[in-house]
């Protein structure tokens, strides 16, 4: 059983042993991210510097499933734009919150602005 959907912050923050990074090893092997919250880890690697194939490796090894996006999520994440403009989400920030909404799980992330979000969907900010 999924108890958590994890944000890209909340993976970035597990890898750079941020603070809060307590909270997603805690909970990891029984979390899952989207396949673009992933690609969106693996980018802010390869930003940061690491090598690609690198990066790629770092996300194959967590211990938790990388589920692809679906036609219904995919058009989710589309219609939450109606009701998250306000706060500025990306397309991956509102893949997340789709994925959540599914699974009916909370979402793990850094981002503050999440916090006063009233999609239905428990946010649960690590720090």
């Amino acid at each position: 059983m999924t108890e958590a959907v994890l944000d890209a912050s909340a993976i970035l923050a597990l890898f750079h042993g941020e603070p809060g990074s307590d909270r997603v090893t805690a909970i990891l092997d029984r979390s899952m991210v989207s396949s673009i919250n992933a690609a969106e880890v693996v980018t802010t690697l390869v930003r940061n510097g690491a090598e690609a194939q690198d990066a790629v490796r770092r996300v194959r090894r967590l211990p938790c499933p990388i589920v692809t996006i679906d036609t219904e999520l995919g058009l989710r994440a589309g219609a939450l734009f109606a009701t998250t403009r306000h706060k500025g989400l990306s397309l991956g920030d509102r893949i997340c919150l789709a994925l959540a909404e599914r699974e009916n799980a909370p979402v793990l992330t850094t981002n503050g602005a999440w916090a006063d979000l009233d999609l239905g969907v428990e946010i649960v900010l690590i720090r």
